[in-house]
């Protein structure tokens, strides 16, 4: 029987809010559909509330955790709330949301009461948090974002931590700055604040050298932390050409010492209205879909003991959350 596999990152419900007559059991529409998800054992799927920085990323963060909680209470034989314990049966898909850009909890105008009431509602109504990420590609409010150069950690940024911290909801690096990464990282180590830190779907800059990849400082200072780092099936995060780069990210992610961090985060989502050409195909076939998991673990066969294939497989995302949650 093949592992169950934990992914830490898909932007389903930014599709079902967005696309008309979006479905989560649409496979021609999106990666990490229903079936897919199944196909590939997929047994807990963190789902990102994706917003980018504008004046309405409040209501669309909002309508994202609803849609969240309807597809638990509408959509019950197929989907079923993590409950910080155990994995779903292999007829379901357990599922915790995550925010994939804190303009979703207050967008650039947004005053601080605003802000914390949106927070708390986002937060009652997934029930837990996976992660949070302060930006996403550019800058807004909290700090710079990983196609920024210059922008670290600002004054919101620290405040946002500060309402963070205690909560157990870890803080994410996949989208940050350099800059941001090491203030968030100073922050919290100054303030003496309880906030885990983990990068939910972030490459390797020593693989394949791009701004949304990890350097090894960065990574291994998650990996001290006891933090977990999910590797991402992007061709462009991975190698534009070389589709076996993805095992050799997976691989340098053991090496630097990740043996209980690495993950997988493969970042599915709605590619079919993306205007950048240079970006299709946006997944090499060997990871195409969330149903690949399984040829992927065989594949790492030769390099890893069945014992590092079943922590990168779910182990280690699911010990990483049970502690969180105990």
């Amino acid at each position: 029987m093949p592992f169950p596999i934990v992914d830490l990152h898909c932007d389903l419900l930014s599709y079902l809010a967005k696309i008309p007559n979006a479905s989560p059991f649409a496979t021609e529409d999106i990666a990490c559909a229903f079936p897919h998800l199944i196909n590939g054992n997929v047994r807990l799927q963190i789902c990102a509330i994706y917003t980018d920085v504008r004046p309405s990323s409040m209501d669309l963060g909002s309508k994202q955790a609803v849609i969240f909680r309807e597809l638990i209470e509408k959509e019950s034989t197929s989907f079923m709330e993590f409950d910080g314990e155990n994995l779903a049966p292999s007829e379901k898909v357990g599922i915790m949301a995550s925010i994939e850009n804190a303009a979703g909890i207050g967008h650039e105008d947004a005053s601080w009461k605003d802000i914390y009431e949106q927070f708390d509602r986002i937060l009652e109504k997934t029930g837990k948090l996976a992660y949070i990420s302060l930006t996403h590609h550019t800058e807004n409010r909290f700090g710079g974002g990983n196609y920024t150069e210059g922008i670290g950690l600002k004054d919101d940024g620290k405040k946002l931590l500060d309402y963070m911290s205690g909560k157990k909801i870890p803080i994410d690096l996949s989208h940050t700055s350099d800059l941001l990464a090491e203030g968030i990282l100073t922050h919290i180590k100054k303030e003496n604040l309880s906030i885990p830190v983990i990068a939910s779907h972030s490459n390797y800059r020593a693989i394949w050298d791009h701004k949304r990849n990890l350097s090894d400082e960065f990574a291994q200072e998650i990996i001290i932390q006891k933090g977990i780092i999910g590797v991402n099936f992007l061709r462009a995060f991975l190698d534009n050409d070389v589709p076996d780069r993805l095992y050799e990210h997976i691989l340098h992610g053991f090496e630097i010492g990740g043996e209980e961090a690495q993950c997988f985060g493969a970042d599915f989502f709605y590619t079919l209205d993306f205007p950048d050409p240079n970006r299709f195909p946006f997944y090499f076939p060997l990871a195409e879909n969330a149903g690949k998991y399984p040829a992927i673990l065989e594949a790492l066969q030769a390099n890893l003991e069945q014992s590092s294939l079943e922590k990168l497989a779910y182990k280690n995302a699911l010990n990483f959350y049970q502690n969180l949650y105990r």
